[in-house]
């Protein structure tokens, strides 16, 4: 049977997927604006209500899809992959919105490179989590199953990119920082940047399993 006859009449779960994407990708981008304007208190204050804004909206729409799984018969992909791929996509915004809370909780005063080369990579990642996630209508087609692929090998590396960063951020931190209460701080935002780009390696994961069983 192909794939495309498998869409539900009840509910189009594609559309939901590309939504909650497009709000990672926009609550990537106000992260990104936060901590590159981290100095200014107005903007800081700005850029972390979108970001609350954008997990709030995605909420939504994973609070939609679970609800759907309880109302469709038939669904056009396995109904664990929708419910695991759904989730762990909240995962990537509830975590944006930790990494932005955290720091004006803890009252970090500064941006370091460390923060923002893990910053960039964790909004690079989201990016590319929301292009494949766009992808998945089509993966029936072998194009568009191969560029799906493709896009989820580039999460792979990039995850592996924040992986070394954050090791490299780590022992600087420890060797270079005396005050603790810093240190203390430092450490949870790093933790944090990099459990981004961990979560959109899951859904990668996740999308490669979909794209294989059914391309």
């Amino acid at each position: 049977m192909l794939f495309g006859k498998l869409l539900p009449r009840e509910g189009n779960f594609f559309e939901l997927f590309n939504q909650h994407g497009n709000y990672i990708a926009e609550g990537a981008r106000a992260f990104i604006r936060l901590i590159q304007h981290y100095a200014d208190p107005d903007l800081r204050d700005k850029h972390t209500g979108e970001v609350g804004t954008a997990e709030r909206q995605a909420d939504r729409i994973t609070a939609e899809v679970n609800r759907l799984l309880h109302k469709t018969f038939i669904t056009p992909i396995d109904r664990e992959q929708i419910f695991g791929l759904i989730n762990a996509m909240d995962d990537v915004l509830d975590l944006l919105q930790d990494a932005s809370e955290t720091m004006s909780l803890y009252d970090v005063q500064a941006m370091n490179d460390d923060i923002l080369r893990l910053g960039d990579l964790s909004a690079k990642c989201c990016e590319r989590v929301q292009h494949a996630v766009s992808l998945l209508p089509k993966i029936s087609q072998p194009e568009v199953a191969a560029a799906a692929l493709k896009t989820c090998e580039e999460i792979d590396r990039l995850e592996s990119d924040a992986d070394r960063v954050m090791r490299s951020a780590m022992s600087r931190l420890f060797r270079e920082e005396k005050d603790v209460r810093e240190l203390i701080k430092l450490k949870a935002v790093y933790e944090l940047l990099e459990s981004i780009s961990d979560r959109c390696e899951d859904v990668a994961n996740l999308i490669e399993g979909v794209v294989l069983e059914n391309s």
